[in-house]
């Protein structure tokens, strides 16, 4: 057997631990990804091979944890892409209006920058109150601290220059409060925010919401996946609903291109026909 047949197997073998043993599904993430990944947490553990992991996935509960957080994405911070917030607040806000309650789903939320970005922008357009805002991850370490709301103090200055790009009315202390080394999002942007474990891969849909974000997480996934997701994504929107994708993902080519119209080719914003 060739050396890179090998490794495919070894990858193989670790992806049917995690499935068989803990529910884990990871099998249609992309080859690369998972190649860098799994390497990343075999040096950490001074293993030689990839499948020298198998017999540790299965009887150790903590290395299994750190696996999965390798395995996360977690790549995000407040206003990201300040064009897309823009361009949200401009095309996508006033259909919001026309709604008398509102529900928004953050998937793949990560440490939670892009939710509390959302609630920035919900509240400063009057919408805040009216709203319920959905953050899941599977990743429950990335949860937790999106329940928390506090970030390293060094990153607010490039907190702040998002804000104020995307079109922030006010000023981005606003909504926070410095605590030692750290900032912390004040409380008030997380008392319409329900915060659950949710796997893309396995797990079901979310029922008629009015926004869905899920920006820079498909890219991860192979073809196959990517649609089973946006098939979900199509079946937890409401009429007329939004999804919102990262700058490399599209709905083009995808198995619901035909149930949604572009908003905002840029910015990747479509509407549920």
């Amino acid at each position: 057997m060739s050396e890179p047949d090998l490794e495919d197997l070894e990858i193989d073998l670790v992806l049917e631990a995690l499935l068989r043993r803990y529910g884990y599904d990871f099998r249609h993430y992309t080859r690369a990804t998972l190649k860098r990944r799994l390497e990343k947490r075999c040096q950490a553990a001074g293993l030689v091979h990839l499948s020298d992991m198998v017999p540790i996935l299965l009887r150790d509960r903590d290395f299994v944890d750190l696996l999965l957080r390798d395995m996360s994405v977690v790549v995000t911070e407040m206003f990201r892409d300040p064009d897309f917030f823009r361009e949200l607040r401009s095309k996508v806000v006033p259909q919001l209006r026309t709604w008398p309650y509102l529900k928004v789903w953050h998937a793949g939320c990560a440490t939670g920058e892009e939710l509390y970005s959302m609630a920035i922008l919900l509240t400063e357009e009057g919408l805040y109150e009216r709203s319920r805002l959905y953050a899941t991850d599977f990743n429950s370490q990335a949860l937790a601290t999106a329940r928390e709301g506090i970030y390293p103090l060094d990153r607010v200055e490039k907190f702040a220059r998002n804000y104020r790009q995307s079109g922030g009315m006010a000023s981005f202390s606003d909504y926070s409060m410095a605590r030692y080394r750290s900032v912390m999002l004040k409380p008030e942007l997380r008392k319409r925010v329900t915060f659950a474990t949710h796997n893309l891969v396995t797990d079901g849909v979310f029922g008629d919401m009015n926004l869905i974000v899920c920006r820079n997480v498909l890219i991860y996934f192979d073809k196959v996946l990517q649609n089973r997701v946006l098939e979900l994504f199509r079946d937890s929107l409401c009429h007329l609903g939004f999804l919102c994708l990262g700058n490399k993902e599209t709905l083009e080519f995808s198995s619901v291109a035909a149930d949604f119209e572009v908003i905002d080719r840029e910015q990747r914003i479509y509407r549920k026909r």
